[in-house]
């Protein structure tokens, strides 16, 4: 009677589970589809502005601005994109190793300073002796614009004052609902098409009539490229993070069902080996009184 009880316990429990699995689905569902709307209007923008932006630079020339400046990397700057939660599968612990990967490639070169955002971000470097600029470990989902700015502005300055050679973004691209990409991108320098070495001359072979000079136009076009980026990285990591979450919440609650289908076969069977107890006990009684 006793594993009768702790059947049902367990059946209850697990049904408990599930409804809060499938609860975290509906709204992992709801935040992926407005996020995902995020990403569909400025996507466009996004993907076509570094080819446009290594044209204008590979037209003007390295001198027209500090921030087309390449440098050898002695000094990177990193900034890390997780969530603040679990329950999203592979989603931070993948980023995370390959982001390790790359840093230690480079460690033996170059310093390496960070910029996280994300709880689990902040949780595992912890662990390791790279030096943290700035960490938003709390509600990231709801980074202002107005923050993502300061962030760009903080590196820009850092990159102009030679503090450091070079920033990257590490962050989980939105492909698919199933699978994320892990992309570690290169934000500062800007480099031409074709690399540093890019001539300076148009699509057709001819320099440009720049009206009245390149240096105005670089001035102001730069450093919004860099934040276009940097709120580029961060909107494409809350997609990816939600649509996670949002499958494995729904594996979630599948396993659930299938251990709630076995748990409730397990205690049929209990039950029914119980009631051929009882009634073998009668008959064995039954038989009794009658010799």
């Amino acid at each position: 009677m006793a594993n009768l009880i702790d059947l049902r316990r367990r059946i209850r429990s697990v049904r408990n589970t599930q409804q809060v699995t499938k609860a975290m689905k509906t709204v992992a569902t709801a935040k992926y589809k407005k996020a995902s709307r995020t990403i569909a209007e400025g996507r466009p923008q996004w993907h076509s502005a570094p080819a446009s932006v290594g044209r204008l630079a590979s037209w003007a020339g390295a001198a027209a601005h500090p921030l087309l400046d390449v440098r050898e990397e002695r000094a990177i700057d990193a900034i890390v994109l997780t969530s603040d939660k679990g329950l999203c599968g592979a989603f931070n612990a993948s980023l995370l190793v390959k982001t390790l990967e790359f840093i230690q490639s480079r460690k033996t070169g170059a310093r390496i300073h960070l910029t996280l955002v994300g709880k689990k971000a902040v949780h595992f470097f912890k662990r390791h002796p790279y030096p943290v600029d700035r960490a938003f470990a709390e509600h990231t989902d709801r980074l202002t614009l107005a923050e993502l700015k300061g962030m760009a502005d903080a590196l820009i300055d850092k990159f102009l004052f030679r503090e450091t050679d070079a920033v990257y973004a590490a962050y989980n691209e939105f492909k698919s609902v199933l699978a994320p990409k892990i992309t570690i991108a290169r934000i500062l320098p800007v480099v031409p098409p074709g690399g540093a070495g890019a001539e300076n001359v148009g699509p057709a072979g001819s320099v440009p009539d720049w009206q009245p000079r390149p240096e105005p136009l670089i001035a102001s076009l730069w450093p919004r490229y860099v934040e276009a980026q940097i709120i580029h990285a961060y909107a494409e990591s809350q997609a990816a993070e939600h649509a996670a979450r949002m499958m494995a919440m729904d594996s979630a609650s599948n396993n659930a069902e299938d251990l709630i289908e076995g748990l409730t076969l397990n205690l049929n069977k209990a039950r029914q080996a119980g009631i051929t107890k009882e009634l073998l006990e009668i008959m064995t009684a039954v038989e009794a009184l009658k010799s």
